[in-house]
């Protein structure tokens, strides 16, 4: 989404021509002043998306610190980056104290810099959208885990309301009649057995057999007998005959998981099978007939290995009638509050005693704030670590920090220290903790891109890696 109106406040000419130029580029409309308290009587008449505030605005003039906690007290939701020339520790911390998103000092970077966390403040803005939405269900949380439970029944367990699974919704609704092979591809943790179940049971065959097998999780030498059966004594253990996944599947569907991990040879027999729902068992010579309904999945990129030759191409034609994308979590995060409560919702109807009714606007913030590698499947544990971890009627933001991962957690859950908090420590022992949180923040902006996360910083690729090895950052 693209901030609609960006107030900026610096006694530098010359910077606010700067940030007019770079917020206009991304389509925003700039109101700039030289002075706060002008932006301050500005913004009582009128509104704004973003505000952009310089720390020093000049002799016998309210810093911009002091001006941000103004505009906090005013209009609490207004997002507010400080920027400064020569910025402290403690300059930052009493930014962050007064409600500033983001702390930003003025350097060669300066643009990179605002773009990241014009960014950021999307991202807050997008999500604070759903979080309203979200607050006003959570008013009456059993009334909502009760239209969340039917509605996920309706779904087939498949929650979100993102124009990408409203597609998916679509595709699954469309090709479930259609008696011919669905190909499912997206990342792990997205979801892809979910939408085989859905159009085995919105399909014809729903009161058939549904059937899966994950490719990966067995040898190809046992492979074959996993999906056409053996006779007896076909091979060393076989004391009795035993069917095979398409046997068991026959009227019904089978989901086989992981097909890219297939070799060539065995995609050859799976190819046949398609095109004429005839096979043998290992070690037989009775030719049998079914009819099965194959959906596909895997999270490889097939049109890669087709190019690189280790997928057949006239397999994935035939699979291919029908190709559902499904995309990654972290393209998606609109749909994070609702799966959120979804889980919250399931883990209190399987485990009885669960203390947590509600989630916290400040929670949901800290479960938008993570990009999710492992996809939906990883939210969900997380939402159950947090719940599980959780003492009170409402889950917090401290709760769902704990359930994170270590290199998402907040500076002060993570480090075991925080910065901003304690001053008790020595100057040196405060100057590391932050040094570390501005380290381990511009990995996570640059998605652990060592390179540029030390030019984000302003400093070389030595002097970053000498810092990565001090603190502990991540892996090498």
């Amino acid at each position: 989404m693209t901030i609609g109106t960006i107030v900026t406040v610096d006694d530098q000419a010359e910077v606010r021509r700067l940030l007019a130029d770079v917020f206009k580029a991304k389509g925003s409309h700039v109101v700039g002043f030289d002075d706060g308290e002008e932006a301050i009587q500005w913004l009582g008449a009128n509104e704004a998306d973003l505000a952009v505030l310089d720390l020093d605005l000049g002799p016998n003039k309210r810093s911009g610190i002091e001006i941000c906690r103004s505009l906090r007290a005013r209009l609490p939701d207004l997002p507010i980056i400080i920027l400064t020339g020569h910025g402290t520790i403690d300059d930052a911390v009493m930014a962050v104290k007064a409600g500033a998103v983001d702390f930003i000092t003025k350097d060669p970077y300066l643009e990179d810099k605002l773009e990241i966390s014009v960014e950021k403040v999307e991202r807050i803005m997008q999500h604070a959208l759903a979080r309203r939405q979200l607050e006003q269900e959570n008013r009456e949380l059993r009334a909502t885990n009760e239209r969340l439970r039917k509605a996920a029944g309706r779904r087939w367990q498949i929650v979100g309301d993102s124009q990408s699974m409203r597609t998916v919704l679509t595709k699954i609704e469309r090709v479930a009649p259609v008696p011919r092979p669905v190909l499912v591809l997206g990342p792990r943790g997205t979801g892809k057995e979910l939408v085989a179940r859905a159009i085995h049971t919105l399909s014809p065959r729903a009161s058939e057999p549904y059937i899966t097998i994950n490719c990966a999780a067995v040898p190809e030498s046992l492979l074959e007998s996993e999906l056409f059966g053996h006779e007896e004594g076909a091979f060393t253990g076989a004391t009795k005959q035993k069917e095979g996944k398409f046997e068991l599947a026959d009227g019904g569907t089978l989901f086989l998981d992981e097909i890219g991990n297939m070799s060539l040879e065995f995609q050859a027999k799976i190819l046949r099978v398609l095109e004429y729902q005839r096979f043998e068992r290992v070690a037989g010579s009775e030719s049998i007939q079914v009819n099965v309904r194959v959906i596909a999945a895997t999270n490889a990129d097939l049109k890669q290995a087709m190019a690189d030759g280790t997928f057949r191409r006239d397999l994935y034609d035939r699979l291919a009638f029908e190709v559902i994308q499904l995309p990654p979590l972290a393209q998606r995060m609109e749909d994070v509050p609702i799966l959120a409560a979804h889980f919250l919702a399931h883990f209190r109807q399987e485990l009885s005693g669960i203390p947590v009714r509600e989630i916290s606007a400040a929670a949901l913030d800290r479960f938008a704030a993570y990009d999710y590698p492992g996809n939906v499947r990883e939210l969900k544990n997380i939402v159950e670590r947090a719940v599980y971890m959780a003492q009170g009627s409402t889950l917090t933001a401290a709760d769902v920090d704990g359930a994170l991962p270590p290199e998402a957690q907040s500076p002060a859950e993570s480090s075991g220290t925080s910065f901003a908090d304690d001053a008790r420590l020595p100057l040196d022992q405060r100057v590391d903790s932050f040094e570390a949180w501005l380290c381990r923040d511009a990995l996570e902006r640059t998605r652990y891109k060592q390179k540029e996360a030390a030019a984000l910083l302003g400093i070389t690729y030595d002097q970053f890696r000498q810092r990565y090895r001090k603190y502990g950052l991540g892996k090498d």
